[in-house]
């Protein structure tokens, strides 16, 4: 029976070339030759009812004419929304498999008990999946927002304020307390945007538009270089499209567009 083989090396993906585009390999067998080790993860179907696989190989793909190895964060722009997304969960779940091989209590030997959990061959604990979950906000001043640039930003894009949620910590705390520690103004008004998974490699960011209300903006310079008040006329590089934060930004100049 065939099904889809999301093939991962590392943090690549292997795509198959067709001639309208990029693809998920659709296959009675994985594309690509795997060890006696390997593990195969079974992954929840397709919303039409393929069957999903999940596997990492050791090297990357280089002789196969129709195959070509792609980062995850770049699929995005060659897959549709359904492979991409479906990419990120399998990415997870990978990491998730090889990051609990032994059990956090007594140290033997985790297997997989369903697709998305695991028990200790010999104490019976049970893990799941856990997911780092952060927030992230667009703070409006009038007609300009806030925008920032992190220290761990590659390129000279700018994005906006985030951090991860604190145990025992609602999502609106921890955008206050963020948004506090990292630039030094008070917000009001929070308003939910959206959700979005975040699979780099675990993660889920939650989107939130806010209004200022007081504060000069003093950066915590461990996390930022950067920070400004921007117009909708002015502003510097964006993040990516895939990102919850261009998303958020996307919507702020439609709506001052109208």
């Amino acid at each position: 029976m065939k099904c889809y083989w999301f093939v991962f090396c590392k943090t690549d993906l292997v795509l198959e070339k067709t001639d309208i585009g990029y693809t998920i390999p659709l296959s009675e067998e994985c594309p690509i030759p795997l060890k006696a080790w390997s593990q195969v993860l079974s992954i929840e179907a397709m919303p039409e009812g393929e069957s999903v696989k999940a596997v990492n190989i050791d090297m990357p793909v280089t002789n196969n004419p129709k195959l070509e190895m792609c980062g995850l964060r770049a699929s995005y722009y060659k897959l549709n929304t359904e492979f991409y997304l479906k990419a990120g969960k399998c990415a997870e779940l990978l990491y998730w498999n090889q990051n609990t091989q032994f059990c956090g209590v007594c140290g033997s030997p985790m297997k997989l008990h369903t697709e998305i959990s695991k028990r200790c061959t010999n104490c019976g604990k049970e893990v799941w999946p856990q997911l780092s979950t952060a927030i992230i906000v667009l703070i409006h001043r009038g007609e300009e927002v806030l925008l920032v640039r992190a220290n761990s930003f590659k390129d000279n894009h700018y994005g906006l304020v985030a951090g991860f949620v604190e145990t025992g910590e609602t999502f609106e705390e921890a955008v206050h307390r963020e948004v506090m520690e990292e630039t030094g103004i008070t917000i009001t008004n929070l308003r939910y945007f959206g959700s979005q998974p975040w699979p780099y490699p675990c993660g889920v960011m939650v989107g939130f538009n806010a209004d200022y209300v007081a504060g000069e903006i003093h950066l915590q310079h461990s996390e930022l270089s950067k920070g400004n008040w921007f117009t909708k006329d002015n502003l510097p590089n964006l993040p990516e499209k895939l990102s919850i934060a261009r998303m958020l930004i996307d919507h702020w100049i439609e709506e001052n567009n109208k």
